[in-house]
């Protein structure tokens, strides 16, 4: 799959994909809804991409007149491709790439508050709902008005319960599904 970015100041540019197979691009069509439901919301956003791999749905939310955006990964891999596409697509001075285990860093004091929290993981190892658990744990990262997003296989969503964050939206494209998250306290 040929990774590009769809709209924006760097729209058209073409995106370096991680080598391996450890990473779940996702595809422009998803990327292009989920920009659509949030609209002109993303301009002077503040944005997380938790499982950063590619740097894809960050890049697009920059490209796209988001203030900062952070990246976190746990691998080399994926920190230098995303450094690597940010670098190409001239969006690396409003953005952060670091590398560490995504639930480490969402049990930590939030050094920053977040419009948008965006969890991909690897999928079918649960591990969306262990970063659910812990930011619902550690709600401060999320604005009061921000959401929490999970890209997930369909197979894998169920219902939680969280005591300061609620699922209101979910979309299915395929084999893709965004399910959305937003703060009660």
């Amino acid at each position: 799959m040929s990774l590009r970015v769809i709209s924006g100041t760097a729209k058209g540019r073409k995106l370096r994909s991680v080598p391996g197979d450890t990473t779940r691009p996702i595809t422009d069509r998803v990327k292009g809804a989920l920009f659509n439901i949030i609209g002109a919301d993303v301009v002077n956003s503040v944005w997380w991409d938790v499982f950063g791999g590619t740097g894809a749905v960050g890049i697009e939310a920059l490209s796209r007149g988001a203030a900062f955006v952070r990246f976190t990964d746990l691998n080399r891999a994926p920190i230098d491709t995303i450094k690597e596409n940010l670098t190409s697509t001239r969006l690396a001075s409003r953005a952060e790439a670091k590398r560490g285990d995504a639930f480490s860093f969402l049990a930590t004091r939030p050094d920053r508050q977040f419009h948008y929290i965006y969890i991909a993981p690897p999928q079918y190892h649960e591990m969306w709902i262990n970063a659910m658990k812990e930011l619902d744990d550690n709600p401060g990262w999320l604005a009061e008005d921000g959401w929490a997003i999970v890209q997930i296989d369909p197979k894998e969503y169920r219902g939680l319960e969280l005591k300061a964050l609620e699922e209101f939206e979910q979309r299915k494209y395929g084999t893709t599904l965004l399910v959305f998250y937003r703060r009660t306290v």
